[in-house]
């Protein structure tokens, strides 16, 4: 087993969080036209995002160990998989959102395109996507929970999200799912 804390499974499973972080805090926020932002939501994902994040790094730091080849197990490669093609359904996903709207516009509109053609909350299952495959990856207890509790929080919103959409357009597509095509 590697004892080091600078090994490769390490430093990939420690850094993979970090990567969708990027985009949701600079290149999201950025892009927003920078609409209102409640400052009680923000401090309390960061506070979130930090135990998370304390969490995670905690263990993968001082508590896990992976043979010298973790990075050629079928189970790290299937993660980083599922994270990478999790992580680019979700940022697709919320570039179809933000162009929804012009700048000062505060109508609704359907999402169309890329996975809004089969669910209404896309971009909450590339982030379930982007979980498991971290769980996966890093074969660990924190990051399986934390994948549930994404997929119980996240599966939660698609399911009020597409309920929303089904009252507020009568021509929303009656075979669109919440999350899950053809399925939920």
């Amino acid at each position: 087993p590697i004892k080091s804390p600078l090994s490769l499974p390490r430093t990939s499973g420690v850094s993979c969080p970090f990567f969708p972080i990027y985009p949701r805090t600079f290149v999201y926020s950025l892009r927003t036209r920078g609409r209102p932002f409640p400052v009680v939501l923000l401090v309390k994902g960061f506070v979130f995002c930090m135990g998370n994040g304390l969490l995670q790094g905690y263990y993968l730091i001082y508590c896990a160990e992976y043979p010298a080849d973790w990075y050629t197990d079928i189970r790290f490669s299937l993660g980083v998989f599922l994270f990478i093609l999790g992580m680019g359904i979700n940022i697709h996903s919320d570039c179809i959102l933000r162009q929804l709207r012009k700048p000062g516009e505060v109508i609704y509109r359907i999402p169309q395109g890329g996975l809004f053609t089969y669910i209404s909350g896309a971009n909450f299952l590339g982030e379930i996507i982007e979980w498991i495959g971290y769980a996966l990856a890093t074969w660990s207890l924190p990051a399986l929970a934390f994948a549930f509790f994404s997929l119980c929080f996240l599966g939660l919103r698609a399911f009020h999200h597409h309920r929303f959409y089904l009252k507020m357009f009568e021509d929303y597509p009656k075979s669109r799912k919440a999350l899950i095509p053809f399925i939920f």
